[in-house]
């Protein structure tokens, strides 16, 4: 029982676990965007079947990415982290210069020959993860100067978060939060954390100046409508109105896989409020069921904190995990009518390419540094062959 006990905690705490919930997750992505695309093709020639088969290669494509970067040595991140925060911060101001937009939004950089376009602050989320869990793990002994801090730590915070929130706020703010959290891991002065906050807060303020400025640079009319409309009981968002009224149809056990009304009403089912069509068709078992899948993945991540040998791992552990459940919890928060309106998407559930594909770089991360920590309780556990020499030298004496 104890050699079961043994295995089965082994087996929570390695990458087998982690695999198992970006499995579950990829196969409720494509029975979720198989049934949601009924809206994308209600008006034009593709079928469901021809869009399944679109998203299909990304999730193929994504888990490919996991396995390939699970299979790294976590520390080749740590080496490769200025450099992907300074690739971040030129793809950034690129995108704010001449970036594609799409809704009024320049949030995408089209790339030529494969032609395609991919959301640059999804790159650079993880880019400035990394970069702060090298730092913070670096200047662990000299973390008390605060020049010493801000140049390589509070800096890179403000100028990533400030670029990325001209046209994505909600990523920028939840981007600032999961670094805050990361400096309280890390063991950051409060009183180094509590100046950070109160740059961001001024940062915010520009940003809200330059808009009335100038308005397509910075989409503070978006910022202000979105929040006046969840406080106003009077002003009815449409998309949050159906959201609620498809979760209220789904009851306990939902109408099934594929049964869902309200997807053709819901503008961009597919992606932002894809949570409210999952409780629709699953109910509020299913919807709780893919609450505790990300429940276990901080959770997971979170044991890792407490088992990393090195700092570097379990902050960027740490800070990955977080980033991932937040926009979760985030996106379905607005689908129950929680917070205003963010168009964040559902981890590994919405449809969506390169979104998909830097969250399966993300889990890799996560994977390796796992791998890393299991490899290392398996060298120090001893062997049956020890054990049993241990035994028969006790019974001796």
């Amino acid at each position: 029982m104890k050699q079961l006990n043994s295995f089965l905690e082994q087996e929570i705490r390695g990458a087998k676990f982690l695999w198992a919930l970006i499995g579950i997750l990829s196969l409720l992505s494509l029975l979720a965007v198989y049934s949601t695309s009924v809206a994308l093709t209600k008006y034009s020639m593709d079928s469901t079947v021809f869009l399944i088969f679109r998203h299909l290669p990304y999730i193929l494509l994504g888990l490919f990415i996991v396995w390939y970067v699970g299979n790294h040595d976590y520390i080749i991140f740590n080496r490769f982290a200025p450099f992907m925060l300074l690739f971040a911060i030129a793809l950034l101001i690129f995108t704010l210069i001449g970036g594609v937009s799409i809704n009024s939004a320049k949030r995408w950089i089209n790339i030529p020959i494969l032609n395609i376009t991919f959301q640059v602050s999804d790159f650079a989320k993880i880019a400035l993860i990394t970069y702060l869990a090298r730092s913070i793990a670096a200047k662990q002994e000299i973390i008390k100067d605060f020049k010493t801090a801000f140049m390589p730590i509070l800096l890179p915070v403000l100028i990533v978060c400030g670029l990325i929130a001209p046209s994505n706020f909600s990523t920028a703010a939840l981007l600032f939060v999961c670094s805050i959290i990361m400096l309280i891991v890390g063991r950051i002065k409060i009183k180094y954390i509590l100046i950070l906050l109160g740059l961001g807060i001024i940062l915010f303020g520009l940003l809200i100046y330059i808009g009335q400025l100038f308005p397509d640079a910075v989409r503070v009319s978006t910022w202000v409508n979105r929040v006046s409309d969840f406080f106003n009981p009077a002003a009815e968002n449409y998309q949050a109105e159906q959201a609620k009224i498809a979760i209220a149809n789904g009851g306990f056990f939902g109408a099934g896989p594929g049964r869902s009304m309200l997807r053709n009403f819901i503008p961009y089912s597919y992606a932002d409020f894809i949570y409210a069509i999952f409780c629709e068709e699953y109910g509020l078992f299913g919807a709780l069921i893919l609450i505790l899948l990300y429940l276990a993945l901080m959770m997971h991540c979170i044991s890792i904190v407490t088992k990393s040998p090195k700092a570097f791992g379990a902050i960027l552990t740490i800070g990955l995990g977080f980033s991932i459940v937040m926009q979760a919890f985030v996106n379905m928060a607005v689908s129950v009518g929680l917070v205003p309106v963010t168009g964040q998407t559902l981890p590994y559930i919405s449809m969506g390419g390169t979104s998909l594909l830097f969250t399966s770089f993300a889990f890799g991360m996560i994977i390796s540094v796992s791998k890393h920590i299991s490899s290392l309780s398996i060298e120090n556990t001893p062997s049956t062959e020890e054990v049993e020499s241990t035994d028969q030298n006790e019974d001796s004496h």
